[in-house]
């Protein structure tokens, strides 16, 4: 991978934070086609962005960071996600994880965290799918002794802190941060999808693991507020600007290869591609539609800064209006990015499917991520607010 000089205070705010942002991409795209061909740890990829400082952009400045809202962080999800879908993924996991205790945390949790984020400069996974109760935690001593499975965990492989959901005794769910050195849990090496796959989303196994009280998070000090469910809308967006930095990457690799390699068809009468009608009335309506939808994720990243700025005085109402806006911005998204990867194809030619080229990569990376909850049960959410006037159910998928 190319080397990128970054600031070495790690302050970002030294260079514009989208120009870091920008060439950590660059570099990454440009490994990106081998890196999806060989799967494994991204080491290197997580190593840039930590000498890029990306990693401190959500923690507050006060603490030592550079205190960035979120529609800034969400616009550095989707230009890393156009270099390599993957890694925007695992850092719209880290920006909302870094921030979880804030409305989940008990008293001190979230102080705690954004300090050993700015000190230690760490990037923050999770294995938190609720759908999956085979992870037991129960007391042992003044602790916890963690067993079991679980069988997806995005970036835990290569995390600094993880953030882990499992079930006690009660068969209720219980949240723990753990150290990515502690011993007692082992990443099985079984993502194979076919796509997302330097996520390292795949299983791990779990030992005799010690948790301390300390480590448990929540609840929260305040639980009448509707605080702790934004964060499930907050998780959302991240995946929705995954989606849309995908699209964009394949559409502006596609415009690329187009201007540089495409031959015009025979009959056309033109002597370039990009001189071809029908190429460019596809390239307008992708383009457009694609707009479409960043403006949409735009709007719902807006209304998630308000919520956040609101804190506890957040009511259910107000979540509510975060989580419609939200859901329609992720509808759309995986609608126009669908559409975008697979029709890129039609303005490339043939030749663009050879596999040295790795465009295939994007659909891939797309449809893989976007199957994470059905878009169907979001247009019911949109559907039933419009008609009905009711708001989701909160839920680590609403």
């Amino acid at each position: 991978m190319q080397t990128v000089n970054f600031p070495q205070t790690h302050d970002v705010f030294v260079k514009d934070y989208l120009t870091v942002a920008q060439e950590v991409a660059e570099a990454i795209a440009a490994e990106a086609t081998q890196y999806d061909f060989e799967a494994g740890l991204p080491v290197e990829e997580v190593a840039l962005l930590k000498d890029s400082g990306l990693l401190l952009l959500p923690v507050p400045r006060e603490y030592g960071g550079a205190g960035a809202s979120w529609p800034e962080l969400y616009r550095v999800v989707q230009i890393l996600a156009g270099a390599s879908g993957s890694i925007g993924q695992i850092y719209a996991n880290h920006i909302g994880l870094v921030n979880a205790a804030v409305p989940l945390g008990r008293p001190g949790q979230a102080e705690h965290a954004y300090q050993v984020t700015a000190q230690h400069n760490l990037l923050w996974a999770n294995a938190l799918n609720a759908r999956d109760a085979r992870l037991k935690i129960e007391a042992a001593g003044e602790g916890y002794r963690v067993n079991g499975v679980k069988s997806f965990g995005t970036g835990v492989a290569v995390g600094d802190i993880n953030v882990i959901g499992a079930v006690d005794v009660a068969e209720q769910p219980v949240v723990f941060i753990l150290p990515g050195d502690r011993p007692g849990f082992t990443y099985n090496y079984d993502w194979t999808n076919m796509g997302q796959r330097r996520t390292v989303s795949g299983s791990y196994y779990f030992h005799d693991l010690e948790v301390n009280a300390a480590e448990i998070v929540g609840p929260p000090a305040d639980v009448t507020s509707a605080l702790p469910a934004l964060i499930f809308t907050i998780a959302q967006l991240g995946k929705t600007y995954t989606y849309l930095g995908i699209a964009e990457g394949a559409l502006n690799a596609a415009k690329d290869y187009t201007l540089l390699q495409s031959r015009p068809w025979q009959g056309s009468g033109v002597e370039a591609a990009s001189q071809d009608p029908y190429i460019l009335q596809q390239y307008g309506e992708l383009w457009a539609e694609l707009q479409a939808a960043i403006a949409l994720a735009d709007k719902a990243a807006t209304q998630v800064q308000w919520g956040w700025d609101k804190g506890t005085d957040l009511t259910l109402d107000d979540r509510g209006e975060v989580a419609i806006s939200v859901a329609a911005a992720k509808i759309q998204a995986i609608k126009a990015g669908l559409r975008v990867t697979n029709e890129i194809f039609e303005v490339m030619g043939a030749r663009a499917t050879s596999s040295r080229y790795g465009f295939d990569r994007y659909w891939r990376d797309l449809r893989t991520f976007s199957l994470h909850d059905p878009r169907a049960y979001k247009s019911r959410e949109v559907g039933n607010w419009f008609l009905n006037q009711e708001y989701p159910v909160p839920s680590q998928y609403s």
